[in-house]
């Protein structure tokens, strides 16, 4: 072979191993000190705020032909964590996850470094069986005595749409091959609490939004007496050989069970729906992306009741649990490997069926994706490590600290003093509408902590304080009262 191609030189490795190294182990150094030792103390900031403005101009975000110096390049590695929100400080409090996890956090830089894509058993073994292990201890844990079906995938919206296009090809699995001409018009059900990808999902596979209808949360009596098509009044017949089938030929196929919604983290009545979608031969699909965590706790699982009768469940290991961004997991009843027919297209260059080993672990064709990270073994290492117990005690510590009639979401208003001597009515609560975004501008400012806000239906802005981590303690209950009020008495 020619030590050139060209002016490209072929006889040594483009690449200075010893300086990549080098690199690696400088960069490591900033990692500990500032993303893992100063982002979990409690006397540092949440975070170090700037405008977008201020912030292009710090990090010099431009990208030119050349290259920079080594120690330019850590000091971006340094400005990257410095000006980031620290997820993992004990006061924050602002999403359905937070907190440092040692175990899982190993368990990315490994994948990070060996870069494994989990397509095949032949490209990635180890983390294939790892998988496989852990979908089946949760699909144990939902109660499919026969067992089950699953993969990790890229969130929970995107499990959330799996379940849509799963459900719509296990009642009309001529779609995959014919689209949309070979269905009728199809509508699905859920609460008005579910979360959002619900439509994502319904627009992006061409059901449409208007054919998502949204059951109000207090209204469960009329989705009994008429479960097919709730606030569908050209409904006026139920064939028993299948589905419910509208004047306007619109059918109904599946139902979206909510297990801890967003906002408030309430979770629907699982045993009721189940019941209505087993006459009607409806897909049941629950989402506890946020709520799962619950079945790890002996105390808590009564929560949801019923899920074993689902036909899919979402299920977010990095939310309660803790794990790493992002380890998210699409579990299915269906033995009938399903998932598989509905997702395969037989790459003859991946999925080869003359192996010299078992294809069946070659997983990949279950996908929706190609490239997919071993995510699965972000919770497998945690639990080898932690074992079932103390994950039941990280659930049962959250809910505690928690103390919400609901789920480990606690919801509130504060009301400066000034508004405190008002009557109940509008003006209050036009006033007190404005309180909570200028508390948030203040604490991000400040760098204090970070808890969320939203209004809610017709509900003045509140407060959404999200209580996950195991390093966040009654101190840090009693400090997040305390700092509100500093920021928010004088409005």
């Amino acid at each position: 072979m020619p030590s050139t191609k060209g002016d490209v030189p072929l006889i040594s490795p483009a690449q200075n191993g010893l300086a990549a190294e080098n690199f690696i182990h400088q960069s490591m150094a900033i990692i500990m000190e500032d993303a893992v030792k100063k982002a979990t103390d409690v006397r540092e900031k949440v975070c170090e705020w700037r405008s977008p403005e201020q912030l292009k101009e710090l990090l010099d975000l431009e990208l030119r032909d050349g290259g920079e110096s080594e120690s330019k390049i850590l000091q971006r590695c340094r400005d990257a964590i410095r000006y980031s929100v620290k997820t993992t400080h004990p006061h924050f409090f602002n999403q359905l996850y937070a907190g440092m996890e040692p175990y899982s956090l190993v368990a990315s830089f490994i994948v990070e470094a060996l870069k494994p894509s989990l397509y095949t058993y032949e490209v990635a073994p180890v983390f294939t069986l790892m998988e496989d292990a852990v979908l089946r201890k949760m699909i144990e844990m939902i109660g499919w005595e026969e067992g089950g079906d699953g993969i990790f995938n890229a969130g929970g919206s995107m499990s959330n749409m799996y379940a849509v296009n799963l459900a719509r090809y296990h009642h009309f699995p001529d779609i995959k091959e014919a689209g949309l001409s070979a269905v009728p018009r199809l509508v699905m059900f859920t609460s008005q609490e579910c979360h959002y990808s619900i439509s994502k999902a319904a627009a992006l596979m061409g059901i449409g939004t208007k054919n998502v209808y949204m059951v109000p949360s207090d209204n469960r009596a009329s989705f009994e007496q008429r479960p097919c098509c709730v606030y569908f009044d050209v409904c006026n017949t139920i064939k028993r050989n299948s589905l419910c089938v509208c004047v306007q030929g619109a059918v109904p196929f599946m139902v979206n069970a909510t297990a801890g919604t967003t906002v408030l983290g309430a979770f629907d009545p699982i045993q009721e729906i189940a019941d209505i979608c087993e006459k009607y031969n409806l897909w049941l699909h629950v989402d506890a992306c946020w709520g799962g965590a619950a079945l790890m706790s002996n105390k808590h699982q009564h929560l949801l009741k019923g899920i074993h009768r689902a036909n899919s469940v979402a299920w977010n290991p990095h939310k309660m649990l803790m794990a790493c961004l992002q380890c998210s997991a699409f579990l299915v009843r269906d033995k009938t490997n399903l998932l598989q027919r509905c997702h395969s297209s037989s790459a003859s260059y991946l999925f080869q069926q003359d192996k010299f080993y078992d294809v069946s672990y070659d997983t990949g064709d279950k996908s929706v994706q190609c490239s997919r990270k071993p995510d699965a073994f972000k919770f497998w290492l945690m639990w080898k490590a932690l074992g079932t117990g103390e994950l039941e005690e990280r659930v049962d510590r959250a809910l505690a600290t928690a103390r919400s009639p609901e789920y480990a979401n606690v919801c509130f208003w504060y009301s400066p003093p000034s508004l405190r001597n008002l009557p109940d009515g509008p003006e209050l609560w036009k006033k007190l509408h404005t309180v909570a975004p200028v508390v948030k501008e203040r604490m991000m400012k400040k760098g204090s902590m970070m808890v969320g806000y939203q209004p809610h239906r017709d509900k003045a802005n509140f407060f959404r304080m999200i209580v996950i981590s195991p390093q966040a303690s009654r101190l840090d209950m009693d400090f997040v009262l305390d700092e509100i009020h500093n920021l928010g008495k004088d409005l």
